[in-house]
């Protein structure tokens, strides 16, 4: 018999009379603190958090929000429910015995909750050192883990910002240091404080705040020009005119939704030189701000040919991911959003495309593509628009749904299952590259591969049109790279060769 099996027998051998939890409450709303928690409020917020998940249809699956999932907090601690009792058993000994809350009594549920945790912060010095927002932030990741879901518990804006605060800072100086030990700057961020001050590149920085730069280790240089929340630093500036001090400030460093790079070339035309390139479009985040900024790219540069990079993007916005597919294909179903088996929403974006349909695209995807990114790849793979290089995706295709509570904080689950637009299944299964990166990455590997396809011998195989494959042997065929240098530059030397060739563009984007 084992120690908790024999724990629990003792238990339930004393505890005669059959009881679940009831009207009674667990606190005394006249002393609300223990342990340095208002444990009457965080019970009701804990009570709050199974209702709205309670509430939650998920993509179609009957999914039951559980007690018992709290054990996932530590590897220690397990919780056994019995007809009556509810234990928390902590390395094989039980630490807490309550009466067992009725089904669906959510406010049992929050106090036997706030019990439980009131214990477990006795046996996990980690846990007590964390503040309320923290504790929901780990007692909702457990219940997560305990139905196999993604979900997360999102902070008040109030809170958050008295709690952190904190904004990432620059000043704005690449450099490095040379053998003698002093900092030689390699480049200043345009527009930044040092811009304005005239730093440029090949200046030497000799001191920080007086110390000289060869008293000062890596990470003190480092702390010093950039951290979070902004900071004075004061600077000993020299170059061929002389030494002079310039006072920095650390200022904002702003992070965009998308980046653009523009690779200009001179292509001939009637015997006329006009401007053309290839623009590379670096998709962070699905969303209205990336939007905008690939609008604005595709009506300023002239491109012959375009690289859709979504190798680290992801996001939980349909409607911001049918307005970038549609800026390339016009009005055509993006995405299907499942939020049951009989729920089904169809996303197609509106208007017409906003460059020609004769441009090239490539798109270059990673095991890091998640989310509306990989709707995005799938509707340039299903409409021909665009050939899809790089490894096999995420499939962790999910849309969020968000669920106020009542103390200002807000639920955060991934409950709507992303289809493709022909409704092809994309969530636990990916999307799947047309050519495979991690199979071509030496430049003899490439020239064989573009020679077999210009010969019409490509012999690829598209596993996104076969419904009945192994995903995981998929990726073991089409592995991870494990250098980000190396698949920036494999992924480069494909896509400007795909984009520049147009027998082998058209002979990829038709499998």
């Amino acid at each position: 018999m084992s120690k908790l099996f024999k724990s629990l027998y003792k238990v339930i051998v004393l505890t005669v009379v059959p009881c679940v939890l009831s009207a009674t409450s667990l606190f005394d709303v006249k002393e609300p603190f223990q342990d340095g928690l208002n444990v009457v409020e965080v019970s009701n917020t804990f009570t709050d958090i199974f209702e709205q998940l309670d509430s939650v249809k998920w993509g179609g699956k009957d999914i039951r929000i559980a007690l018992e999932a709290l054990e996932k907090i530590d590897a220690n601690a397990s919780i056994a429910l019995t007809d009556n009792r509810a234990f928390l058993v902590w390395k094989g000994d039980i630490v807490g015995n309550w009466p067992r809350p009725a089904d669906r009594d959510w406010k049992a549920y929050g106090e036997i909750a706030t019990a439980m945790i009131l214990r477990l912060r006795e046996k996990i010095p980690s846990l007590r050192d964390l503040s309320e927002n923290r504790l929901y932030e780990t007692v909702v990741g457990a219940l997560m883990k305990g139905v196999d879901e993604d979900g997360r518990y999102i902070y008040s804006k109030r809170a958050e910002i008295m709690e952190d605060g904190r904004l990432l800072t620059s000043v704005g100086i690449d450099g490095l240091r040379d053998e003698r030990g002093n900092f030689r700057v390699t480049g200043v961020f345009m527009g930044g404080l040092a811009d304005v001050a005239g730093i440029r590149a090949g200046d030497l920085i000799m001191e920080i705040n007086g110390v000289p730069m060869m008293a000062m280790q890596p990470g003190e240089i480092t702390a010093a020009f950039s951290g979070f929340n902004s900071g004075t630093v004061k600077i000993l500036v020299a170059n061929e005119s002389g030494t002079r001090p310039v006072v920095l400030r650390r200022t904002t460093v702003l992070m965009t939704d998308a980046d653009i790079i523009w690779k200009e070339q001179l292509s001939t035309s009637k015997d006329q030189e006009q401007e053309a390139g290839i623009l590379e479009i670096i998709v962070h985040r699905v969303s209205d701000g990336a939007v905008a900024i690939i609008n604005e790219a595709l009506g300023k540069y002239p491109a012959t040919g375009i690289v859709l990079d979504l190798r680290a993007s992801g996001g939980d916005d349909e409607r911001a991911a049918a307005k970038i597919t549609g800026l390339f294909m016009g009005a055509v179903p993006v995405l299907r959003s499942t939020l049951t088996a009989q729920e089904e929403i169809e996303v197609t974006p509106g208007g017409d495309a906003v460059i020609s349909e004769d441009i090239p695209i490539v798109v270059v995807v990673s095991g890091a593509t998640q989310g509306t990114a990989e709707a995005i790849a799938s509707a340039m793979y299903e409409n021909k628009r665009g050939v899809l290089i790089g490894t096999p995706t995420a499939g962790r295709a999910r849309l969020a749904t968000r669920l106020g509570l009542k103390n200002g904080g807000e639920l955060e689950v991934m409950n709507r299952v992303i289809k493709t637009g022909a409704g092809r299944i994309i969530d636990g299964r990916g999307v799947f590259p047309i050519v495979c990166l991690s199979n071509i990455r030496s430049n003899s590997q490439r020239e064989a591969f573009f020679l077999n396809v210009t010969n019409g011998n490509f012999g690829g195989r598209d596993f996104n049109r076969e419904e009945n494959i192994d995903p995981d042997a998929i990726r073991k065929g089409c592995p991870a790279i494990r250098s980000g240098a190396d698949e920036d530059a494999a992924a480069a030397a494909v896509a400007a060769k795909i984009l520049t060739d147009s027998k082998i563009y058209d002979e990829l984007i038709t499998k």
